[in-house]
C-alpha cells in the first residue's frame, strides 16, 4: 500500500524547502534590499554649552564622600580619619552653611588622605569607586539634561569642588566633555596634599566657567548652569540660562524671584527641605563611623 501523509501534516515535495527556511530566506532578502537613510549627524553648537554642579545635582549626596568611603575600604585612611571627615560633611549639610572656610578644611582633609600618592594609583581607585558606589547615585533626570545638551550639539561639563581627577572619571563615565574640579599639587607624579590656588567653590566656580568659556570661544549668554546650592549662584547667573536642581531652600526663593526653571527628582521629601545630611546618613547606615560619631558626642572628643 502507497504510503499516506499523516494526518494534519502536509506532505513534502522532494526539494522543496519547508515554511521555516523560506520565511528565514525572506526574511535576509528584504534586509538586504532595504534602504537605510544615515543616522543624522549632530550638528555641532559650538558656542553654547552648559555646566552642572556635582554633589546633589548630578549625583546624590556628595561625591568625595563616595570617594572617601571607598579609600576607606581599601585601607587608604582609618576609621577615625572617615569619622572626621564624615562629621564635617554632615555638620556644615546640616546647618545649610557651606562657607568658603569650612569647604576648604573639609576638601584638603580629603586630599590629606592621598598626601604622598601616586597620581596614577588614586586616578585608578577612582575608576573602581565610581562603579562600586557612585554609578548607581547619579540622578536619572539630571543625567537626561545633559544629555539633552549633547543631543543639541553642546558640550557639557561638570563643574565641581571635587578633585579634579575624580570629576574627569564621573564626565567620562556619563560620556560629557569634561570637568571642571579643585586641582591638588602634584610633585613628580605623587600628590603632595596641597591645593594649586583655592578649592572650586562659590566665585571659583564663576572664574573658572568664564576662562573657559573664553578659550572655547563660548558665549555665556548662550550658555546654560545647573546647581541644587545657593553656593554656585556666580556661576549660576553668569550665564544665559540658570536652572535649580533639586534646590535648597536659599536657591529656591531665588529661583522664583528671578523666574528660573526648578528641577526636583527627589522622592519622599518636602520641595523645600534642603539637602538632608545624606552624607552622614549613608555613613550610618553603611555601619561605618556610627559608632565613633556616638563617642564624639558622647566624650566630645576635640576631633
Amino acid at each position: 500500500m502507497a504510503g499516506l501523509p499523516f494526518r494534519g501534516r502536509r506532505a513534502r515535495r522532494a526539494g522543496v524547502p519547508d515554511e521555516e527556511t523560506r520565511a528565514h530566506a525572506a526574511g535576509a532578502a528584504a534586509a538586504a534590499a532595504a534602504e537605510v537613510e544615515p543616522a543624522p549627524a549632530v550638528v555641532p553648537d559650538l558656542t553654547a554649552a552648559a555646566f552642572f554642579d556635582v554633589d546633589n545635582t548630578m549625583m546624590v549626596g556628595a561625591s568625595i564622600f563616595w570617594f572617601a568611603r571607598g579609600l576607606a575600604a581599601r585601607k587608604y585612611l582609618t576609621t577615625r580619619d572617615m569619622s572626621r571627615f564624615v562629621w564635617q560633611q554632615a555638620k556644615f549639610r546640616i546647618a545649610g552653611n557651606e562657607s568658603a572656610d569650612d569647604m576648604l578644611t573639609i576638601r584638603e582633609s580629603a586630599l590629606a588622605f592621598v598626601a604622598g600618592r601616586p597620581v596614577s594609583e588614586i586616578v585608578q581607585a577612582g575608576e573602581e569607586i565610581y562603579d562600586e558606589l557612585m554609578a548607581d547615585r547619579i540622578w536619572a533626570g539630571t543625567r537626561v539634561l545633559a544629555q539633552q545638551h549633547l543631543d543639541a550639539g553642546q558640550r557639557v561639563w561638570l563643574v565641581t569642588a571635587t578633585p579634579v581627577e575624580l570629576a574627569g572619571i564621573i564626565a567620562h563615565r556619563l560620556g560629557l566633555t569634561g570637568a571642571l574640579g579643585t586641582v591638588s599639587e602634584v610633585v613628580d607624579g605623587h600628590y603632595t596634599g596641597r591645593l594649586v590656588g583655592e578649592m572650586m567653590h562659590g566665585e571659583a566656580k564663576a572664574e573658572a566657567v568664564r576662562a573657559l568659556a573664553e578659550r572655547e570661544g563660548l558665549d555665556l549668554s548662550r550658555c546654560t548652569a545647573y546647581s541644587d546650592s545657593s553656593n554656585d549662584l556666580p556661576m549660576l547667573t553668569l550665564t544665559g540660562r540658570a536652572i535649580a536642581v533639586n534646590p535648597d531652600t536659599e536657591l529656591r526663593a531665588v529661583a522664583r524671584s528671578r523666574g528660573w526653571e526648578i528641577q526636583d527628582f527627589r522622592t519622599g521629601r518636602k520641595a523645600a527641605r534642603t539637602v538632608v545630611p545624606t552624607v552622614a546618613a549613608a555613613a550610618l547606615s553603611g555601619g561605618l563611623v556610627g559608632g565613633a560619631i556616638a563617642l564624639r558626642r558622647r566624650d566630645k572628643l576635640p576631633w
